[in-house]
């Protein structure tokens, strides 16, 4: 869930605020503002790029405090995710219920949020396509038959 809203910000963030100055790869020429938004960046971004996002994935997962790579006993009987700190906190057990609940809700909502975009993007090669633009889409292989038009036809 929490991945996912991070997901569908980081889809949406660079369309509204831009993208930063400067290059992402100074030694192949290549600039923040050269990579698009969406599915169209996973193509751009070098080897190199990718086995750094790679490595640095794989030290945030081995370095964690309940790993075997933390080497404590401090850290042996913790859930994981838990940190040692609360985000969402609440004397009142309702109140804390309620939170958590909303926390999962929105964790779903984002979930779908993401989806949508990356079937939307595969289609249209943008997450805020104009589908009167795309004609090739397969969601329009029956559109002219007589019942399929909105809301079907005569029906």
């Amino acid at each position: 869930g929490r991945i996912c809203m991070l997901a569908t910000m980081g889809y949406i963030t660079p369309e509204v605020a831009g993208k930063f100055p400067g290059y992402l790869s100074p030694s192949v020429g290549l600039k923040f503002s050269d990579i698009p938004n969406g599915l169209a960046a996973v193509s751009k971004i070098p080897s190199l790029g990718w086995a750094q996002i790679v490595a640095y994935a794989g030290y945030c997962e081995f370095s964690g405090p309940s790993t075997r790579a933390a080497n404590t006993s401090d850290y042996a009987n913790i859930a994981p995710g838990d940190y040692g700190f609360k985000v969402l906190t609440s004397s009142d057990p309702a109140a804390l219920t309620n939170k958590l609940n909303a926390e999962i809700a929105n964790g779903r909502l984002a979930m779908m949020a993401t989806m949508g975009m990356f079937f939307q993007d595969g289609l249209t090669g943008s997450a805020w396509g104009d589908w009167a633009l795309y004609t090739a889409s397969p969601l329009r292989a029956f559109e002219s038959e007589l019942g399929v038009q909105a809301p079907l036809g005569f029906w």
